[in-house]
């Protein structure tokens, strides 16, 4: 299958939260080639974003926060180009009043005809059910 992930679910890969057995089940299907898993070229800025806030936090070390980013980075999550998401992203993002950066992940889902999995409560209760194709992470089985 190819799924959309965004930062949210791979956090959850390297730091421990609610649901992360359903995120890191997603990483072994994705190291076992049953999936392929892709994201918007922001994907890796977003995923350093929350490890740093993590490490002001106090819930990961430095040290173990960019070695998270780098493990992460390592595992072939298919990195697309934003720029041609932009248009469908700014029209989402104008009339649903969300962030462009979480309509290009739900850009790129469309784009791909696969679903986006997001561990974002609010951007998937926000957003659903106008795009159908948004799964919550929690739900997964």
């Amino acid at each position: 299958m190819k799924y959309v992930i965004d930062s949210s679910v791979a956090f959850k890969w390297v730091v421990s939260e609610a649901h992360d057995g359903k995120a890191r089940q997603l990483r072994a299907e994705l190291r076992g080639a049953l999936h392929d898993l892709l994201a918007p070229d922001v994907f890796p800025i977003e995923l350093g974003h929350s490890l740093t806030r993590a490490e002001r936090q106090g819930r990961v070390s430095t040290a173990d926060g960019w070695s998270f980013w780098l493990s992460i980075l390592g595992d072939n999550v298919q990195l697309h180009p934003s720029i041609p998401l932009m248009p469908r992203a700014y029209a989402i993002s104008s009339r649903m009043r969300i962030g462009i950066y979480d309509c290009l992940y739900v850009a790129l889902a469309e784009r791909e005809g696969c679903e986006f999995i997001t561990a974002d409560d609010r951007l998937e209760r926000n957003l659903q059910t106008h795009f159908p194709f948004i799964v919550a992470l929690a739900s997964l089985p």
